[in-house]
């Protein structure tokens, strides 16, 4: 496995913003459709709808803790510390961003996604150890 193999995660990422995106858009749309919306709420976003409210929350959510992943993921390939260890908790930090946002727009329950929130968080957690020990055993 190169160092590339850290990339992959990252696109798996961006994969599910962008289908996020489109289940806000299918959901925004469906509620104008239905009347229980109007397109100019959407203009400052203060009144999401109820069908749309969740997928927003969860939009913004993959713009908070995935800012230091792809930051991590980065520093990881530039620095060459981006090994198998780091890789495999790239994977688990997205698998755990997947189940996080399926739970966030469905049920929602925070029994489910909280878990799923910590194996993400310390995944990430591990990545950013993980590059500052590349950094101390090999300083470029």
């Amino acid at each position: 496995m190169t160092q590339t193999g850290i990339l992959w995660p990252m696109v798996a990422h961006a994969v599910l913003v962008y289908a996020v995106y489109l289940l806000i858009a299918v959901r925004r749309k469906r509620a104008v459709a239905t009347g229980s919306a109007r397109v100019s709420q959407f203009r400052e976003n203060r009144d999401e709808p109820p069908e749309s409210l969740f997928v927003r929350n969860n939009l913004a959510n993959q713009f908070e803790l995935p800012t230091l992943f792809h930051a991590a993921c980065l520093a990881l390939f530039v620095t060459g510390n981006a090994g198998p260890p780091a890789i495999g908790l790239a994977w688990v930090f997205v698998l755990s961003r997947y189940a996080h946002a399926y739970v966030h727009i469905t049920s929602n329950r925070i029994r489910y996604r909280q878990p799923l929130f910590i194996a993400g968080f310390l995944a990430l957690a591990l990545m950013w150890m993980a590059l500052v020990a590349g950094l101390l055993i090999h300083p470029q």
